[in-house]
């Protein structure tokens, strides 16, 4: 059958199948692959940090060939290629293997909790990054005559960016939704008379998509035994992904390394960058930086009373992932992983909450994007008011919800923010130059949809015992206190990786 819950109720319990018979769960112990020497995500650390040397002595070359370039990220480009390819298949089983475990109730009440988790991260991420450009102020007049503003003032309705976010969730033609999603209403010219009409963009994790099969698995779900045939293959397809998955992770340290080397080399005239908009990065990161390590562990911490940071240890790999790559889409297959064999959280939550999640939960671009737009007003000395610094949080949120899951996606919804406040939409050319603190904002965005999954787990573990319990036909037991896999386990990971790193 579909993918069944943890071998016990509590946070951490490993995954099982429903054919593996009961589900009473023996005495813990520690997963197998935390036995191991090495810990799996020192490779992908070594790629980072390699990539980032070998990009910096890059620099100190004359300019490097176009060709050249191109031949230092292939490997990366091939990575980023292999992580797509399984996008699709991955999204679809999960979806549909982990519904079809549960009751229309129980998957109701998990989705509300994710919603509501992912919008209040969001806006606090939007918030916080309003009030560290408030009172940094990185915005400098001079700037916008030192680096050049591009003349062309775009525009973007925000009536059209709302109803396309309600468009997207009803594919009128399901291959179409597979690669791409309505980008709203365009005026065209026939003849004498003028009317719109609607236009695609590619995107790599379609909105309808994940409309269409929540509700089909959902469905599939309250047919019980009778969809236990379709159950079965959408969850050996997901198995199969998984170990395909297992295969690129040996090959991801080469593609991290070559895409944070070629980006690195590749970057022009840095230090003139720095000197001009260096305050603006320094705000964005600083923000991103207490995001990812106070504002989400403390919600996380609030909500579990567990540690957050041995958390992080099992979803290492993931951000490293997300870091070389820029494309929270690409880096599911590895999320995937991370949380269910590092952390053993329930299949059928993650497989519920994170195709959400890689497609509307970005906190890192509505910090972003929140912070870029009053620098850009600073920048043309134009003082907001409280009601457009409002808009400006809530415009960050929706147009976050709505950006692609793809990298540089953020530069595109900019533009709604920016119209709906009237600030000059040419000005946007200036942050192209900065456009590489994509990969921070992405690495936060996958870090809120781990921390998501997680709190989902710690709440709806009494449903999913339940549900195990009437599967196998007996009373349901409350979930006892033991201590989870990411409290002790990710305290082991730690302790691996400093006794290799010979501490």
């Amino acid at each position: 059958g579909a993918e069944g819950g943890a071998g016990s109720p509590e946070l951490g319990g490993r995954g099982r199948r429903w054919s593996r018979g009961p589900t009473h769960s023996p005495p813990p112990s520690l997963p197998p692959h935390l036995s191991t020497p090495t810990p799996r995500s020192v490779p992908s650390s070594l790629g980072v940090i390699l990539g980032a040397v070998f990009g910096g002595l890059l620099r100190l070359l004359p300019p490097l060939d176009e060709d050249l370039l191109v031949l230092i990220s292939f490997p990366g480009d091939i990575l980023m290629r292999m992580l797509k390819m399984l996008i699709l298949p991955l999204v679809i089983s999960s979806l549909i293997s982990g519904l079809a475990g549960l009751d229309a109730k129980s998957s109701g009440h998990m989705g509300t909790r994710a919603m509501v988790y992912y919008m209040s991260t969001t806006v606090l991420a939007a918030v916080l990054g309003v009030i560290l450009v408030l009172s940094i102020h990185p915005g400098n007049p001079k700037l916008k005559t030192a680096t050049g503003a591009a003349e062309r003032n775009e525009e973007v309705s925000s009536l059209d960016a709302f109803l396309d976010l309600i468009r997207n969730l009803f594919p009128e033609n399901l291959v179409q939704a597979c690669f791409q999603q309505v980008g709203g209403a365009r005026p065209i010219n026939l003849g004498s008379q003028p009317t719109t009409a609607l236009t695609h963009t590619p995107r790599s994790l379609p909105t309808g998509l994940i409309g269409f099969f929540i509700a089909f698995g959902v469905v599939m779900g309250q047919m019980g035994e009778q969809a236990k045939p379709m159950a079965d293959f959408f969850n050996i397809l997901n198995e199969i992904i998984m170990q395909l998955v297992s295969m690129i992770m040996w090959y991801s340290p080469f593609g991290i390394a070559s895409l944070i080397c070629g980006k690195l080399a590749g970057l022009q005239d840095l230090e003139l960058v720095a000197r001009q908009l260096g305050m603006y990065m320094v705000t964005v990161a600083l923000g991103l930086l207490l995001h990812g390590a106070l504002v989400l562990p403390l919600i996380f911490f609030g909500v579990t009373r567990q540690n957050p940071f041995a958390f992080y240890a099992g979803i290492f790999q993931a951000w490293l992932t997300a870091l070389g790559t820029a494309s929270s889409a690409g880096t599911l297959p590895v999320t995937f992983r991370c949380l269910e064999e590092n952390l053993g959280v329930d299949r059928r939550v993650t497989r519920l909450v994170l195709p959400i999640g890689a497609t509307i939960n970005m906190d890192g671009t509505a910090l972003y994007e929140a912070v870029a737009a009053i620098f850009i007003a600073q920048m043309n000395n134009i003082a907001l008011d409280g009601g457009q610094i409002a808009t400006v949080s809530l415009t960050a949120t929706l147009a976050s919800v709505g950006a692609a899951s793809i990298p540089s996606a953020g530069l595109v919804t900019m533009l709604l923010i920016l119209t709906a406040v009237g600030l000059p939409t040419q000005d946007i050319s200036l942050l192209i130059a900065v456009d590489w603190l994509d990969r921070l904002r992405t690495s936060i965005n996958v870090v809120g949809d781990s921390f998501g999954a997680g709190i989902v787990y710690y709440l709806s573990r009494a449903e999913l015992a339940a549900v195990d319990a009437r599967a196998e036909g007996r009373p349901p037991e409350p979930p006892s206190p033991k201590v989870p896999h990411w409290l002790w386990g990710g305290a082991e990971v730690l302790g691996r990786c400093w006794r290799w790193a010979g501490g």
